[in-house]
């Protein structure tokens, strides 16, 4: 816990912090939010826990923090410092780091990665931010992450659901692979029939891919075979004719059949 220590005045100008040793501790009004933070939901049971593990423990680790003219911008620990507001402490221990916008954006959302699972929606838009705002290819963007390009892209492939879908998912305890195996379901209104049933059934992935798989499974062609009796045509023709003739037509049909083909003749009297 960070505590007990000789305070001493923060000798950078513009910067009036106490510091313990390299920690500064900031008023926790004055910590201004991280802009590029990922995390969007922040579930109150999980903040009253670390509350009180804050309140019996401390904090024990620093938040991290960039200072923008001398005013103090959170990189990383936004739970710790929600926790903190709830246990109304003054103040929180603080590390500077030198982070750039960019760096900032990363460093926010390896924190959430490691520290508490963010869901995967929240992990996907992170991404899509870090490489669309700062420039990044997807391969940069796995470096930076510690994973793979396929991992990244797997993610990004998440937000072709729209938000109301996201938040069903969410809000019913569907996973990641869930997502994944709906995606294969192309047409929204289909997709969304599906959601509920599964989610109605507590179905697990496995069976989810299976439902998913016997709909997206394309309906056998019913093709009728090829009629090989000639006589089948014969008889059509026969028909016809004698329709004609009981209709007050005047109509005839000759039939002449050879080696190579069968021909028929129908004269009707003008």
């Amino acid at each position: 816990m960070y505590g007990g220590c000789k305070h001493m005045k923060w000798k950078q100008k513009d910067v009036p912090y106490t510091a313990c040793g390299r920690v500064l501790n900031i008023p926790v009004g004055d910590i201004q939010p991280n802009p590029d933070q990922p995390r969007r939901t922040f579930a109150f049971a999980e903040l009253a826990g670390l509350a009180q593990s804050i309140g019996e423990n401390g904090i024990l680790n620093p938040l991290s923090i960039t200072l923008q003219e001398g005013k103090p911008v959170l990189v990383a620990g936004e739970r710790r410092l929600r926790a903190a507001k709830m246990l109304g402490l003054p103040t929180v221990p603080c590390i500077v780091v030198a982070a750039d916008e960019r760096d900032r954006a990363v460093l926010s959302l390896i924190e959430n990665l490691q520290r508490q699972e963010m869901n995967c929606f929240e992990t996907a838009e992170g991404i899509r931010r870090l490489i669309a705002i700062y420039g990044l290819t997807q391969e940069e963007a796995a470096a930076r992450l510690g994973c793979s390009q396929s991992a990244v892209a797997n993610r990004l492939r998440l937000l072709r659901l729209g938000e109301e879908e996201r938040a069903f998912i969410v809000e019913r305890g569907l996973t990641e692979r869930h997502a994944r195996a709906l995606l294969a379901v192309e047409d929204t209104a289909r997709r969304w029939e599906l959601m509920r049933r599964v989610a109605a059934g507590r179905l697990t992935v496995a069976a989810t891919e299976r439902l998913i798989a016997a709909v997206a499974a394309p309906k056998p062609v019913v093709r009728t075979p090829p009629i090989r009796d000639v006589r089948v045509f014969s008889n059509t023709v026969k028909h016809a004719v004698e329709t004609m003739c009981r209709s007050g037509v005047q109509a005839s049909v000759a039939k002449t059949e050879t080696s190579d083909y069968i021909e028929f003749v129908v004269r009707v009297a003008k």
